[in-house]
């Protein structure tokens, strides 16, 4: 019986995929080990979201080398996807498998021995026009499970190298989303996350015009699931006629994470990004008119080629104006392929880590703003796990909490009151029933 380790690099859809991976060599006979045991075969699971992303796919592939020098060793995933050449000169692999070859993967693995030599299997992704689909492999993280219903994206944005990587949009068949969900509401899993590389673009090639808000409100009609997370969106996806449909939803959870990049018309044209400053703040304004208690994350690039003192400050300005709950930071960097890493104008990397702290200061301050208004107040909790003596899970708007207890209320959902801060969570105990209700 042979042996077999994963590292998986980058998001929730190479995590998700992994699961597949894993559950295909256990029905074939195989072992799981930990990714730091000595294993037969290593796989690793490839991200190429930044040239950072390249380079520590690359350590990890000669890492799994020195566990054992005999082993066979597999890269897959997308840094394979768009950089074969490159990839193929790297000693210590033994096979490359693209996306959509993942599913054979075991398949692939037993030619090489059989054969003892080489394996490429790597398709190009932009041809391919049907969602490849695993089947219910049911990938949880603690208490919630993770659904992938879409693959590819259309959008083009100029640092972006994910389209090339992940091809055009393809959709998973509602009915096998159905299915797979329904399974895990019977293991007593109460939290789905819906994801996929541009969820917003769900449905965009099927021929009756099904959708993801079809898709939600056949979710939340499935009994057991209590929340259903939406991944990150598309900002534009939120259009009065789907906030309208979604608010009917009692299980979609009031968090939305809305990849802006950017707070300046100019800086967000030259990424190809499809809406405005403009049009973001209506949207903004739609979803707090709809969702009293709604919490907003995003993204943000900072030092994008050309982004002068004045774009930045509009950015700022733009920011402190939306008052997300949390924002996630990001250097520019530039990636081989993308239209954005030949653009003149490329930022020091002085200047982005100064912009870059700017910004991380004002999220910190308004995530203990928003976690400070809810002292005094009872929150809705699904517990995940506990860990240093406290248990820990999310209110429905996805604030961390933490409460002290000897209980094992793992997987619980428990109403309790909100009592202090710290800097990232509020702390909670029992409370009474005269205390202001939130998410």
């Amino acid at each position: 019986m042979k042996k077999v380790a994963f590292i998986t690099l980058g998001c929730k859809v190479n995590q998700y995929e992994t699961n597949a991976m894993i559950q295909e060599f256990v029905q074939n006979g195989y072992t799981i080990v930990e990714n730091d045991e000595k294993a037969d075969i290593y796989v690793v699971n490839t991200c190429t979201v930044t040239n950072m992303s390249d380079r520590k796919s690359r350590q990890m592939l000669r890492r799994v080398k020195e566990i054992n020098n005999d082993a066979i060793i597999v890269a897959c995933g997308c840094y394979v996807q768009v950089a074969k050449e490159e990839v193929q000169k790297i000693e210590e692999i033994n096979i490359t498998i693209g996306n959509n070859e993942k599913k054979d993967i075991v398949k692939i693995i037993e030619k090489y021995i059989q054969e003892n030599k080489s394996q490429n299997k790597i398709e190009d992704v932009m041809n391919t026009k049907e969602f490849v689909d695993f089947g219910d492999i049911t990938y949880t993280e603690k208490t919630r499970a993770v659904i992938k219903v879409q693959d590819g994206c259309d959008r083009f944005c100029s640092y972006c190298i994910i389209p090339y990587a992940r091809g055009r949009v393809r959709s998973r068949k509602p009915q096998s989303i159905i299915s797979e969900i329904s399974k895990i509401s019977e293991q007593g899993i109460k939290e789905v996350v819906i994801t996929g590389i541009h969820i917003a673009s769900y449905g965009k090639d099927f021929k009756d015009n099904y959708s993801l808000i079809d898709l939600l409100e056949q979710v939340n009609e499935i009994k057991g699931i209590e929340r259903i997370r939406l991944g990150s969106i598309e900002p534009l996806l939120i259009t009065e006629d789907f906030i309208k449909r979604l608010i009917k939803l009692n299980k979609v959870c009031h968090h939305f994470h809305l990849s802006l990049q950017s707070g300046c018309n100019d800086t967000l044209k030259r990424m190809n990004r499809r809406y405005t400053t403009e049009d973001f703040i209506e949207i903004v304004e739609r979803l707090r008119k709809y969702y009293k208690d709604v919490i907003l994350t995003t993204d943000i690039i900072v030092g994008f080629p050309q982004e002068t003192d004045e774009e930045f400050e509009k950015t700022h300005q733009f920011l402190e104006k939306i008052k997300f709950y949390k924002m996630h930071i990001f250097k520019y960097s530039p990636r081989k392929g993308t239209k954005a890493a030949i653009m003149s104008g490329q930022i020091d990397g002085k200047i982005k880590e100064e912009r870059s702290q700017k910004l991380i200061q004002l999220s910190d301050k308004n995530e203990e703003e928003y976690n400070k208004d809810y002292i005094g107040k009872k929150v809705e909790i699904l517990f995940e796990e506990k860990k240093n003596g406290y248990f820990q899970g999310h209110t429905k708007n996805y604030i961390l909490a933490l409460y002290k207890t000897e209980e094992n209320i793992e997987n619980h959902i428990l109403s309790l009151k909100c009592v202090d801060i710290e800097k990232n969570c509020i702390l909670v105990e029992k409370c009474n029933e005269n205390v202001t209700t939130m998410q």
